[in-house]
């Protein structure tokens, strides 16, 4: 019979070791698979905002799709030059594809989102669709 290692904790959340291990793995994947942007969605009166940062990748390389209310961003960055002589100690900078499909809060109009990148963040304004009113609907009887 071998020992169970006893965690006051993992009552709690019986999940964190695996959590643990899948972003001890992150990295790895990432580095291989290209990386997945953060991004801030808030709203105001109007508009699902939706920033995230995409410092040195071209505006002209990204492309935007709002389909069914799930945003997807995707592009690519390049490396402008490839030094096959450097001795590398960390290698962290990301290059590559990248990918991100959002669902967002509401509905929105997404013919009428508009998009701007200034100094490295791509800030995405989409309109919300106007409240659909409930109908009511009368119950008609008939007698016999």
């Amino acid at each position: 019979m071998s020992l169970i290692k006893w965690t006051p904790f993992l009552a709690e959340n019986p999940f964190e070791e695996m959590d643990k291990m899948m972003r001890d793995l992150a990295p790895l994947s990432a580095n291989q698979m290209g990386f997945t942007p953060a991004i801030d969605m808030y709203e105001d009166k109007n508009n699902v905002i939706v920033e995230t940062q995409l410092a040195g990748i071209d505006p002209e390389k990204v492309d935007i799709a709002i389909v069914n209310d799930v945003l997807t961003i995707k592009g690519e960055s390049e490396k402008k030059s490839e030094v096959e002589d450097k001795n590398y100690y960390r290698k962290e900078i990301r290059r590559g594809s990248f990918f991100r499909s959002i669902p967002l809060p509401s509905q929105v109009v997404g013919d009428k989102a508009s998009a701007v990148a200034v100094e490295g963040v791509l800030k995405i304004s989409i309109p919300k669709a106007p409240a659909t009113k409930p109908k009511s609907i009368k119950i008609q009887t008939k007698k016999k």
